[in-house]
């Protein structure tokens, strides 16, 4: 049967497509066929570096890097409209889901054949699938890493084990002072134990996962961690005790490391604590960065689409990227140079990758983050039964994705 899911979307996408048809059986200028417009999110030193080497592409290919804030409301609103939307866009793979079902992507196998991906780290490409489709070139990722001060604790003493982890919580927390702090009860971060429990957020048939016997467990499993962490642990909270010294330990994305180092702590990274109980480390999400490619742009601008991706194929190009980033390359070729393979945190991330779980790219994906949001908050901060809780939630999320389909 086929979905019917965000039909106004859809709707949307197609008015918007009748708009553009004039101008897409129209034949382009030569300037225009080798004008490419990308749009993206990310900060100068990331798009530095993307400047650089489009750069080499002119003047067959023109591009214009446009930075938007909100950029995925903003592609849902232009759809495939060639006066309005761009040619293509660099972001991350999490929305894949939405504008395929607006019928707004074209696969990158269109373009680039899909043995040429076979350098990339298969699940990068996982995560830049969507229905069998891969609709991403991946550039680089991200997890989140276990960082550590070393004033506190020791290369040599880092905890393999969760339960290392708890009795080094319990001997050390007091005073101000907390052996551990994450962001215990916000969705990405508690993703990592649910994940590690074999338990899953939305599955993957688009349905949500959260009464499970293993999320369950999950989370009744980390509540005892969460009893010894601050009540409050959003984002600023938890980066300013570590960085401050005040929490020796943290989970957190490598975007928190420039900022600890200029505060003088000597920052690790180390791989996730197994789980005592399921013989499994914590298995964060992993988001991967890279370049989609609107339909509109596939057909009626091929050679230039491709000479784009190309360029952006270079692994030096995603070394350069990683640096400025702080994440880690997609493609495997990368971690055999010096650059990455002498760099702590990014080879951290790639271990830690090996267990981590894409995110997933699902439509349905976009009203699990309340939900799981709020019963986190109710088993974690308002002591309420984890079971009834789950049951509440996912009967919650299951009213949510009927009334978006």
């Amino acid at each position: 049967m086929r979905r019917t899911g965000f039909l106004s979307l859809t709707v949307a996408a197609a008015v918007m497509l009748m708009c553009g048809c004039g101008a897409a059986n129209s034949k382009l200028s030569e300037e225009e066929a080798h004008r490419i417009v990308i749009w993206h999110d990310k900060e100068d030193a990331v798009t530095g570096v993307l400047e650089e080497k489009l750069k080499e592409l002119e003047p067959e290919v023109t591009i214009v890097l446009e930075k938007k804030s909100d950029l995925t409301e903003s592609l849902k609103m232009v759809g495939n409209n060639p006066s309005a939307a761009p040619d293509m866009y660099f972001f991350a793979h999490d929305k894949i889901g939405v504008y395929a079902e607006m019928g707004i992507l074209s696969p990158i196998t269109d373009i680039i054949p899909a043995e040429e991906l076979s350098g990339y780290m298969q699940n990068t490409l996982e995560a830049a699938t969507y229905k069998g489709e891969i609709y991403q070139l991946p550039i680089y990722y991200e997890t989140l890493l276990f960082l550590y001060n070393r004033r506190y604790m020791s290369d040599d003493a880092v905890p393999e084990t969760t339960e290392e982890l708890y009795d080094y919580m319990q001997e050390k927390t007091g005073g101000g002072h907390y052996g551990f702090v994450e962001q215990h009860s916000t969705p990405y971060y508690a993703a990592g134990w649910i994940n590690g429990f074999g338990g899953r957020i939305l599955n993957d048939d688009g349905t949500p996962g959260l009464n499970s016997d293993a999320v369950i467990a999950a989370l009744a499993y980390h509540k005892k961690f969460a009893d010894l962490m601050p009540g409050e642990t959003e984002y600023a909270t938890v980066n300013t005790l570590f960085n401050e010294g005040m929490a020796h330990a943290t989970i957190g994305g490598p975007w928190l490391i420039p900022t600890v180092r200029e505060s003088g702590i000597d920052v690790g990274a180390a791989p996730m604590p197994v789980i005592d109980e399921t013989g499994t480390p914590i298995a964060p999400y992993m988001g991967v960065q890279g370049i989609q490619v609107l339909q509109y742009a596939a057909s009626n601008k091929t050679e230039s689409v491709e000479k784009v991706l190309r360029a952006l194929m270079d692994p030096e190009v995603q070394i350069s990227l990683a640096q400025a980033s702080g994440c880690a390359p997609a493609s495997e070729e990368c971690y055999t140079m010096p650059e990455i393979a002498d760099d702590e945190i990014v080879m951290t991330m790639k271990e830690t990758a090996e267990h981590a779980v894409p995110m997933p790219n699902l439509p349905e994906m976009d009203v699990m983050w309340t939900v799981v949001g709020n019963l986190l908050t109710d088993v974690n901060m308002s002591d309420e039964d984890v079971a009834e809780s789950a049951e509440k939630a996912q009967e919650e999320a299951l009213s949510l994705i009927k009334t978006m389909q």
